[in-house]
């Protein structure tokens, strides 16, 4: 059986993430300074004082969320001796978590990654007005049913399935009029609780092209490695190592959708038996319950869920 290491993505910040890490242990706190020095702002003291509206700001959240999993990672391999090699057989991560996967395995710099996120939360939030764009969980609904839902709700506008992230967890992405539409038709085709979520842009649908040309232009300029194991990415649910393909998958990622449901299930199919949910908060160890009960799932992110982790290998 194997082990996979899995990556947060946007809405596991939290005011206060990372800083019991950053006081307990100095290879975590190199992390936060290394971040703030690439990004030549005080990220770390916003992380861990906030307020949480500026951390919830798509620019920051982002490599935020990105260096607190890297700050677990570090310490991890670094005075814990995890080998990615060794320890785990895949990453992967949800959206923006792609890249912390993609960095915890060598495949990018710390500093770069820092970057690239930063830059691909400033265009995910000006691709589109404040206020045109919405996002809304489908809760309830199994996926071809909402993506029925969404079809029908677009009505010549946008509105795209953005994440199927477990049964019954379905998210729709677009312009506001049809997503609204989407929440309406959810509730007549017997949806639970179909809500309007608090995002400031509608990600993972084709409103997002401006900010995947964006990261086109940042990622022809990236030097991207192998990583040091293969990454199941968000777009294709399916293991990938080789750069170009990676390159290419992280600009499709920014309109497709994450398809995070089949991404653990094809684990599942790889004999993987554990998924390590390495950094803030523990959406996707929670989401794992409803997805395969085979697998279990183990939250890291603080020094005891360390201590813990590694007398468990």
């Amino acid at each position: 059986m194997a082990r996979a290491f899995v990556f947060p993505g946007q809405g596991s910040q939290a005011v206060g993430m990372g800083k019991e890490l950053a006081d307990a242990l100095p290879t975590a706190a190199r992390v936060f300074e290394e971040v703030d020095e690439a990004l030549s702002q005080n990220l770390s003291r916003l992380m861990f004082e906030g307020p949480i509206e500026e951390l919830t700001l798509t620019e920051n959240a982002q490599p935020a969320l990105m260096a607190m999993s890297l700050a677990v990672a570090r310490v991890l391999r670094l005075d814990g001796g995890v080998e990615f090699t060794k320890h785990c057989q895949f990453v992967a991560g949800h959206s923006l978590g792609e890249y912390s996967a993609l960095c915890a395995a060598d495949a990018l710099p710390l500093d770069v990654t820092a970057r690239l996120l930063k830059k691909r939360g400033q265009a995910m939030q000006q691709a589109v007005p404040v206020g045109q764009g919405a996002m809304a969980a489908l809760l309830g609904l199994d996926f071809d049913a909402a993506v029925g839902v969404a079809r029908d709700a677009a009505e010549g506008q946008v509105c795209d399935t953005a994440n199927d992230n477990a049964p019954g967890q379905v998210v729709v992405s677009g312009d506001r009029e049809a997503v609204e539409r989407a929440v309406a038709l959810a509730k007549e085709r017997g949806g639970r609780r179909p809500m309007l979520l608090p995002v400031s842009a509608p990600f993972h649908c084709a409103l997002m092209q401006p900010a995947a040309d964006v990261m086109a232009a940042a990622l022809a300029e990236t030097a991207l490695l192998a990583p040091a194991v293969p990454l199941v990415a968000n777009v294709v649910a399916a293991a990938v190592s080789e750069p170009d393909e990676i390159r290419e998958l992280l600009v499709a990622q920014v309109t497709s959708m994450v398809r995070w449901r089949e991404s653990v299930l094809y684990l599942r199919g790889q004999d993987v038996d554990k998924l390590v949910e390495v950094g803030a908060g523990k959406v996707l160890t929670t989401m794992l319950k409803r997805i395969d009960k085979e697998i279990s799932g183990q939250a890291v992110n603080s020094p005891d869920d360390i201590e813990s982790f590694l007398k468990s290998i």
